[in-house]
């Protein structure tokens, strides 16, 4: 039975990703017949650079950050029916709050703006973006928000599948091909608000965190509609676009480093590593 559910698993990790490649390819032949410049092989290619590392790197990542959330569980405060539906529910909205704070966190603190700047380090804003992601995610402590849900008494693979799933919900939302969803942009983080979260424009820095949901956005005030009469700009600002993998994937790394070095005094470095990026 390990090695029938091994396979399985292997098949649809390979559905999933030419479902993806295909969904990305159509995207650029429409990008070409409307004429819409949503595409930049050369940036492409990058982000499948990027992704391939992440890949690689996944192993060593889900072991480091599998003993304490192994050690949460152990500890867990409660003992309940985890396929229940109240407990999905729970275990749903639980995950999508702490993501929020989670990735509200990313972008105010330099130490984890490293790793997620690289996924906005696309001036390009299309599917090949989302696969864009950082290699350094147990470094910059994401994994430290969702710990208390292992606490809290769910498994960690319970936790793991969840944030699988609002990884890949997000993975169709990085288009500009996607018009307004109607009702469901008053609950869904959707295309359209994640445009204004990837963009540079003054108006969008910082705003719609959200993960599947775009509701925790509208309670804690950092929700943003497009701005009126004004293009959307993607990439980082001040930022120079690399199309080398390494340097997209560690080159924050390399500068909060440098400029910690150079600052004066201890008081100064640790705001250089844990203040706002940019401050």
């Amino acid at each position: 039975m390990p090695y029938a559910a091994q396979l399985v698993g292997t098949d649809i990790r390979v559905l999933i990703l030419a479902m993806a490649i295909g969904l990305m390819a159509l995207e650029y032949g429409i990008g070409r017949l409307t004429r819409h410049d949503a595409h930049d092989w050369r940036e492409s290619a990058a982000s499948f650079g990027v992704a391939l590392g992440q890949t690689l790197l996944r192993g060593v990542e889900a072991g480091i950050v599998a003993i304490p959330f192994a050690y949460f569980y152990r500890h867990r405060l409660f003992d309940f029916d985890q396929t229940s539906l109240p407990a999905l529910a729970a275990l749903f909205v639980g995950s999508e709050f702490l993501y929020y704070w989670q990735h509200r966190a990313s972008h105010r603190i330099r130490w984890m703006w490293a790793t997620h700047s690289v996924h906005h380090s696309t001036t390009r804003f299309n599917l090949t973006a989302a696969i864009r992601l950082g290699w350094t995610g147990s470094i910059s402590g994401n994994f430290l928000f969702f710990l208390p849900l292992a606490l809290l008494g769910f498994h960690p693979l319970m936790i793991v599948a969840m944030l699988g799933i609002n990884l890949f919900y997000q993975f169709f939302i990085h288009t500009e091909f996607v018009p307004r969803l109607g009702p469901l942009e008053w609950v869904l983080n959707t295309p359209n608000h994640h445009r204004v979260h990837h963009a540079s424009n003054e108006a969008c820095l910082d705003r719609n965190f959200g993960g599947m949901l775009i509701v925790f956005d509208r309670l804690f005030g950092t929700f943003a509609e497009p701005p009126a009469h004004q293009k959307l700009r993607y990439g980082l600002v001040g930022g120079q676009p690399s199309f080398n993998p390494v340097k997209t994937a560690l080159g924050e790394w390399a500068a909060m480093l440098r400029d910690a070095r150079r600052a004066q005094g201890a008081g100064a470095k640790l705001r250089t590593l844990f203040g706002p990026p940019g401050a």
